[in-house]
């Protein structure tokens, strides 16, 4: 049998450290190696034990778990999965975990969740798996402080509406990567823009607001019947498909629930594939770092109804996943780094 994938549980609940130990020792292919209850213990147990990925709490004493992770990512970075809870505060600092290198994040067990324990059980495995078969370079993390250029930088001239619809799918990795990407969106983008962002229920509503505050665009979380708007970015909610929908000579976004599609709900094969069918050439399809294969087949749809495709390249992403499958499979007619993404939009328009 292959290398047991070894794990560094951090959280300052006792009861929480057995439970996640207890759900990751079930597998075959993982070990926990150790755990700590605070950030200065974990930031020895890293240097110590040597683990493939560390899972870290946010909430700890002595010292948290964002300036742990800050010190581990500076000293010597693993791939670290954040456990949040879900408040506004605890999605905040998820969010800041993200842009300091987390890699991804689980949520925490709450009343305030559907999710049952078991759920977020099987979510953590798949993520340790990912994170280690993908072999992350996490010194290759985006540091969003250091965005190439920000809003309102682009000198050329775009219209002032375009009728073109901009659509973007991530997963792991893909917070980060997309505040760097909406920081560079220049006033008064003349397009909508569309995201799917694999994320859990409840943590959308705060990451739309994370990317308007980064961003000249007014971003949202999507409600069923939005009218689609120029200047405006509109994020799937964590529980539902986003697609788009024509009335008339009107773009709207529909969010209804059904069957996960490629293992997700929301799934960005469902907004490809409604903005290949409803805009077609007028459309700019964008898919960045994550893991799977979901969007790969949405964006080949794109391309053959004479939309615009992209794809972020392998250097820059966490995980270089959905967008290998894209890639490979003759869906993205650029591949470019994370830097130039908003720019390559931008030349299109």
């Amino acid at each position: 049998m292959s290398e047991k994938i070894k794990v560094l549980v951090v959280d300052d609940s006792s009861l929480v450290r057995k439970i996640i130990t207890d759900i990751l020792d079930k597998e075959d292919d993982i070990t926990v190696v150790g755990t700590a209850n605070n950030g200065k213990t974990a930031i020895f147990r890293n240097q110590e034990l040597e683990p493939d990925v560390i899972t870290m709490d946010i909430e700890m004493p002595i010292l948290d778990g964002l300036a742990a992770l800050k010190h581990i990512m500076g000293s010597r970075p693993k791939p670290v999965i954040m456990m949040s809870v879900l408040t506004q505060h605890g999605a905040d600092a998820t969010f800041k975990a993200l842009e300091l290198g987390a890699v991804d994040f689980v949520p925490k067990p709450s009343s305030l969740l559907s999710m049952t324990v078991e759920e977020i059980g099987d979510l953590l495995v798949k993520k340790i798996r990912s994170v280690y078969n993908s072999r992350l370079n996490v010194h290759k993390l985006p540091e969003t402080g250091h965005a190439e250029g920000s809003g309102g930088a682009f000198s050329g001239t775009l219209k002032e509406v375009s009728e073109k619809i901009v659509a973007i799918g991530t997963s792991t990795g893909g917070p980060s990567a997309l505040i760097n990407v909406f920081k560079k969106f220049p006033d008064k983008f003349p397009s909508p823009v569309l995201v799917v962002q694999h994320m859990p229920e409840g943590f959308t509503t705060a990451f739309s607001k994370r990317l308007n505050d980064s961003s000249t665009l007014s971003v949202k979380e999507a409600e069923d019947g939005d009218d689609i708007l120029p200047g405006h970015g509109y994020v799937a909610p964590g529980h539902s498909h986003m697609a788009l929908v024509k009335r008339g000579d009107r773009y709207k976004i529909r969010i209804f629930k059904a069957e996960k599609v490629s293992g997700h709900m929301p799934s960005i094969d469902v907004l490809f594939n409604s903005v290949a069918e409803n805009a077609g050439k007028s459309s700019v399809g964008v898919i960045m770092t994550g893991m799977g294969r979901d969007g790969a087949e949405g964006l080949l749809k794109i391309r053959k109804t004479g939309g615009h495709t992209i794809a972020q390249n392998e250097d820059t992403s966490v995980v270089y996943g959905m967008n290998r499958v894209a890639v490979e499979s003759g869906a993205a007619e650029e591949v470019v780094s994370l830097g130039n993404i908003t720019d390559q939009i931008i030349s299109y328009l």
